[in-house]
């Protein structure tokens, strides 16, 4: 008797926010162990992985690049990391302090493993094939974003 094996799955919207919100779950399990929130912690990781400080709209359109949230959501989040002391305001700039520093640390070494177990045994040329089709999709998907409204 023959067999064949299904037929692999398209990649669609849907198989799209399928993915993101079944990674973005995991990740949100390990932030709440830490009390941050995803944009809390998007937010927080602009502010470490910049080269220098920036300004807080510098920081609130990086953030609306990746998340394209509400700016005044973004910058009650960066108020939300300055309360926790989180981050600091250092003249027209904020910076992470130590604490946001080690939190970023914290929930990158938690998440490594788990990364790992995600995304470990999936060819080279899978993982190049599905960064090409991301890529173009969000491109795509930003070109919407910026076109005017009918």
């Amino acid at each position: 008797m023959t067999t064949t094996a299904p037929p692999a799955p398209t990649a669609d919207a849907r198989a799209l926010g399928l993915a993101h919100y079944a990674a973005r779950g995991v990740l949100e399990r390990v932030l709440a162990r830490h009390g941050t929130t995803f944009q809390q912690q998007i937010a927080l990781r602009a502010a470490v992985t910049a080269d220098a400080p920036h300004t807080p709209e510098d920081l609130v359109t990086q953030v609306r690049g990746s998340l394209k949230a509400d700016p005044a959501d973004i910058r009650a989040t960066f108020d939300e990391l300055l309360a926790k002391q989180l981050l600091v305001a250092d003249g027209a700039h904020l910076r992470p302090t130590d604490a946001g520093r080690e939190l970023i640390a914290a929930i990158g070494a938690e998440t490594a493993p788990i990364t790992v177990r995600i995304w470990g045994g999936i060819p080279a040329e899978d993982l190049a094939a599905a960064g090409r089709v991301l890529a173009l999709v969000a491109e795509r998907a930003n070109a919407e974003l910026a076109a005017p409204v009918a």
